[in-house]
């Protein structure tokens, strides 16, 4: 099939400049402007301003936006990124920690080798590779010393090779265990979820937030297209079910009410909250945060 010719073409700095003014974004200082468009880029940044625009499909902004204003939400959503990221970090461990220690109690130490534990033999095989091609790259000193003194023909047992595998490899091999394997349960009862289905939606969930985390793309209105799976009677406080389980009101809320389960006592609502104070101009609507948002058991 015969290709259809890219008709944008490359423009440098002053371009650009020139470019966003001539579409109404005010721009105090064209040397602050080209430090910018540097070191983000005019791609990037155009998912930000984005927002500004009341025109989008000839691009004109809203009458007095400025360039900073874009500025100010990039880096909102940069240091929103990080908190949700250290939140996952948590669950992440959390996840890792309880995978290994449940089902090697219950099932032995190399129970993720072994495929009558398991649902789908295509989504173990897949996991079985991932698992491999971990063990082969990692440099952790542990599996070399384990390689050195047992030799490298079987791979190390499950607290050890868990260790080096993705939290997206760790969602699979957890969401394609066999449901009667009754640890499966039991951990989803430790993040304060009433069963195993709950737990693989909401780990799908978490995992593509931190992959859009880990590649920096635009995260603070993004739209979840595999949303958690809402939580109608929880055991904990939470919130009511939202207008929009896309949204990432929905997405931090579940996150906290995790997070309230394996790190009591953390101080990142705190920060959440702290942050949307500092950047009250950001429209938390698009966000899908309702009115009185802050007054739910949840975020008290």
């Amino acid at each position: 099939m015969k290709k259809t010719e890219y008709p944008k073409k490359i423009i440098n700095l002053d371009e650009q400049i020139a470019r966003l003014r001539n579409r109404g974004l005010i721009i105090n200082d064209d040397d602050i402007a080209k430090q910018y468009l540097k070191n983000i880029s005019y791609f990037r940044l155009q998912g930000y301003w984005w927002e500004f625009q009341t025109d989008k499909q000839n691009h004109k902004f809203k009458e007095g936006t400025n360039f900073t204003d874009v500025i100010n939400l990039y880096t909102f959503d940069r240091k929103l990124k990080l908190l949700l990221f250290d939140i996952i970090e948590r669950v992440e461990i959390a996840l890792r920690t309880k995978l290994v220690y449940y089902p090697s109690i219950e099932l032995g130490q190399w129970w993720f080798e072994d495929l009558k534990s398991f649902h789908s033999k295509d989504f173990f095989n897949e996991s079985v590779r991932e698992i491999d091609k971990e063990l082969l790259r990692t440099k952790e000193v542990f599996v070399e010393k384990h390689y050195e003194k047992y030799g490298s023909t079987n791979r190390p047992p499950a607290y050890k090779t868990l260790e080096v595998v993705s939290f997206g490899c760790l969602s699979k091999i957890y969401s394609n265990l066999r449901n009667d394997i009754v640890c499966k349960n039991r951990i989803a009862s430790e993040f304060d979820l009433p069963n195993s289905n709950f737990l693989k939606s909401w780990l799908l969930a978490f995992n593509t937030t931190r992959n859009i985390i880990a590649h920096h793309s635009r995260l603070w209105n993004r739209k979840l297209h595999l949303p958690p799976k809402i939580l109608g009677k929880p055991n904990s406080n939470f919130v009511s079910p939202p207008a929009d389980p896309r949204s990432m009101y929905y997405l931090i809320s579940c996150l906290l009410y995790v997070l309230n389960k394996v790190s009591p006592g953390h101080s990142q609502k705190e920060k959440l909250k702290i942050l949307f104070k500092e950047n009250d101009f950001v429209d938390k609507q698009e966000m899908g945060f309702p009115e009185n948002w802050e007054e739910n058991l949840l975020w008290l």
